[in-house]
């Protein structure tokens, strides 16, 4: 039983095959030019890809290349406003540094008048403080000199006394006073001197 479902299968193919091959021969069925419905499809292809044609040209293509155009000039003109916008940044920016310089020195200017001037006040100050303390220089050499001369006198005075007291117990004598007080000048004189 299988064998006679075997040879029927073959039978099947090779039959199959022969009309295959017989259907290749004749080529492929789009192409057959015999056949009436062929040559109507080529007419209908040619009617068909004519009116694309001629709807393409007339209609869609403008419009494209309209599109094109109008883009091309939106973009020349955001071309020519961005490079303007750059010439106005630079301008600004040589006019920002132009200003940062100007700033800058008269910045200095005013940093060195000032500073002169700090100098001139602090040396006019330093002046004023300068002979003030001369001044009071002088005046505590005054009082110094008076509290000097004004000790000198008063050691002057308790020296002669203290010798009168120590001669007049020592030998029991009175010495006179104004001896004793050129004496006592003398001997201070002296180491004064």
């Amino acid at each position: 039983m299988r064998s006679l479902a075997a040879l029927t299968g073959l039978g099947t193919v090779l039959l199959t095959s022969s009309a295959f091959a017989e259907e290749a021969k004749k080529g492929m069925p789009q192409l057959d030019f015999h056949n009436p419905l062929t040559i109507s499809q080529i007419v209908w292809l040619a009617i068909i890809f004519t009116a694309l044609y001629v709807l393409l040209s007339k209609w869609a293509l403008p419009q494209v290349e309209s599109v094109l155009a109008h883009r091309k000039q939106a973009i020349d003109g955001d071309l020519d406003a961005a490079r303007g916008a750059k010439q106005a940044a630079d301008g600004a920016i040589a006019e920002l540094t132009e200003a940062t310089k100007d700033a800058q020195a008269i910045a200095r200017t005013e940093i060195a008048s000032a500073v002169a001037g700090a100098k001139e006040a602090a040396d006019a100050q330093a002046a004023t403080l300068n002979a003030k303390l001369e001044a009071q220089l002088a005046a505590a050499e005054t009082q110094i000199e008076a509290a000097r001369a004004s000790a000198v006198g008063a050691l002057r005075q308790v020296a002669s006394e203290a010798t009168t007291v120590v001669v007049a117990r020592l030998t029991g004598i009175h010495a006179d006073a104004a001896a004793v007080d050129a004496a006592v000048g003398s001997v201070l004189a002296a180491r004064a001197a």
